[in-house]
């Protein structure tokens, strides 16, 4: 039982904190890319606004003499852009800016100048000569055969102007910027990982020392209640003889009857008190069940009960299903579901199904019943707890019942729910089948 309490306690930690981790890191990143995308973006707009092809032939006329002759003897000076009053050096008209801004410089800039023909006009690959010029034409041609004038080619962000006489594709190389980022992110990964792997081991060192006076109370009260329960067979055993005896000297006697029927419950709670002690605590020795016939068996065995209160049991078992588990404690947890359910059913009809899906078993009893408030719901396999606490001392329901099968359940390593829909009460019990 505390086992999983502490591993609850260890998720409620670990899990928002893991949650948190995520969620900022991501909008950390997200908010990242989308700056320096945009940072980009606004900077190989101006590039392309203000590049100037006759600056580029100039260019690369100093360093190519020869390659003049292929310049236009009819190139006009490129416009001035909207806006520039001549006091910004870094949108100066016919110069790209990256020799006068220093985000400029840091950055490098590609461009592929094409005439309407298709002709290269000219073609620049930056001082690093990362790609070549070949390797930029190529990729410009297959950019303007797509209809996106703008966005990213791998490390590349690119945009395609028009610039009247001739089409430009300039580009703008993010591999710095994405190495940078990577590191980042791979740095925040390992660091975050570490951080959390250590709140693990903190969180699971405090969860022992918290959950530990737990354990040790509940132990204890295990103990009692067994304890309790074993002490007390004697004298209720003795009260029933003398009872009994009297009854015979006496005759009918009202006093002597409500000592015997008091009697008879309190033999009945320290039976379910036993039967819980030994379904948490007592390691029940496991064989192979045929739990179809046990279910059958059990059914059979309340369908005589239903009829005199009234009321019909539709069964639908599936035939030749075998778990590994206890007989008894089976029976028992179909015999406490089946009580339950005629106990608190305010129908005529209770249906009960045994099935078999994939590798586990699936036990569910269902009977018409006014709703549960889910309040209350998640309580309803405490001990003691009763949904009606007006019915308290009534019949031989102590609240123990379902506190008992929730037990038997977990024993075969399985589990016990209970849902409420459309006025309809169903417990279901999933057990794993075992190879």
């Amino acid at each position: 039982m505390f086992s999983k309490s502490r591993k609850k306690i260890i998720l409620s930690i670990m899990g928002p904190l893991i949650l948190l981790f995520v969620l900022t890191l991501s909008v950390i990143m997200l908010a990242s890319y989308q700056e320096i995308r945009q940072k980009n973006a606004d900077m190989l707009e101006r590039y392309a606004e203000l590049y100037s092809l006759e600056q580029q032939m100039g260019d690369q006329d100093a360093q190519k003499p020869d390659s003049r002759q292929d310049i236009p003897d009819n190139s006009e000076p490129e416009p001035v852009p909207d806006g520039w009053d001549g006091k910004d050096p870094g949108v100066r008209p016919g110069k790209p800016p990256i020799d006068d801004r220093p985000d400029y410089q840091l950055s490098t800039f590609y461009s592929v100048a094409l005439a309407d023909d298709g002709t290269v006009l000219a073609a620049d690959n930056g001082a690093k000569a990362v790609y070549s010029e070949e390797d930029l034409v190529e990729l410009a041609e297959g950019l303007l055969e797509g209809n996106r004038k703008s966005g990213r080619s791998g490390n590349l962000f690119y945009i395609i102007s028009d610039k009247g006489e001739y089409t430009l594709v300039a580009f703008l190389d993010n591999t710095v910027t994405e190495s940078s980022m990577n590191t980042l992110l791979r740095n925040v990964l390992l660091v975050g990982g570490a951080a959390i792997a250590a709140l693990f081991f903190i969180s699971l060192f405090l969860s022992k020392r918290i959950i530990r006076p737990l354990e040790e109370n509940d132990r204890q009260q295990k103990q009692f209640v067994s304890d309790a329960g074993h002490e007390l067979k004697t004298p209720i055993a003795v009260i029933s003889t003398n009872a009994e005896m009297l009854s015979r000297e006496l005759g009918g006697n009202e006093w002597l009857a409500n000592i015997r029927y008091e009697n008879e419950r309190m033999g009945g709670l320290v039976k379910q008190l036993l039967d819980l002690s030994r379904a948490e605590n007592t390691e029940t020795p496991m064989e192979k069940v045929n739990l179809s016939r046990t279910v059958t068996g059990e059914t059979l065995a309340f369908e005589s009960l239903a009829f005199d209160q009234g009321k019909m049991i539709e069964s639908d078992i599936e035939e030749g299903i075998f778990v590994t588990g206890s007989q008894a404690q089976l029976a028992q947890l179909t015999s406490i579901l089946l009580d339950n359910a005629l106990h608190h059913s305010t129908g005529r009809e209770i249906e009960i199904s045994l099935k078999l899906q994939s590798h586990t078993v699936l036990l569910s009893v269902v009977n018409k019943g006014d709703e549960i408030p889910p309040g209350k719901m998640e309580h309803l396999f405490d001990r003691f707890y009763r949904v009606d606490e007006a019915r308290n001392s009534e019949g031989q329901h102590y609240g123990l019942g379902l506190s008992i099968a929730k037990a038997a359940a977990e024993k075969h390593g399985g589990n016990i729910g209970v849902s409420c829909q459309n006025g309809k009460v169903r417990f279901t019990v999933s057990i794993p089948v075992k190879k």
